[in-house]
């Protein structure tokens, strides 16, 4: 299976960038990310922020809807993302794996587990994405053309 981890890495940008996003491996039936816990995502009590766990679950579980689905020329977009917050971090190093449910012709559904550098769970989410046909207008702009 390929991993496509390096290109990632070599070509992140905007929110993956801001929140220092480091891919691991990045195959069609995995990838997992690791990014180390800084001032940029503590709320106000000190701790990482709920939108940083469901980011990064978003993230990982695109990543992969996307490299199943350009396999046919097409590309996908979230629809749903439910995550669960189960113990609060301060620091360290924080990693992401995320898990095909359902690959299907029209949506995906995966999975991804947040641990600390112990293994503890801190965080899980289910996402749910579209996946589009070549040619798609999503907002305003056809997707697949640059």
């Amino acid at each position: 299976m390929d991993d496509f981890s390096e290109m990632l890495n070599a070509n992140v940008d905007g929110w993956s960038a801001a929140m220092g996003l480091r891919f691991v491996r990045a195959t069609a039936d995995e990838v997992v990310a690791e990014w180390t816990i800084g001032r940029e995502h503590r709320q106000a009590y000190g701790i990482v922020h709920g939108g940083v766990y469901s980011g990064v679950i978003e993230t990982l579980a695109s990543v992969g809807a996307a490299l199943n689905a350009l396999k046919d020329g097409r590309s996908v977009v979230g629809l749903e993302n439910s995550t669960s917050f189960l113990h609060a971090v301060r620091e360290g190093t924080l990693r992401a794996t995320a898990t095909p449910v359902v690959r299907g012709r029209r949506t995906h559904v995966w999975e991804a587990r947040v641990e600390d550098e112990r293994g503890r769970l801190v965080a899980t989410g289910r996402v749910r994405l579209l996946c589009l046909e070549a040619e798609t207008s999503l907002a305003g702009k056809k997707v697949g053309i640059d």
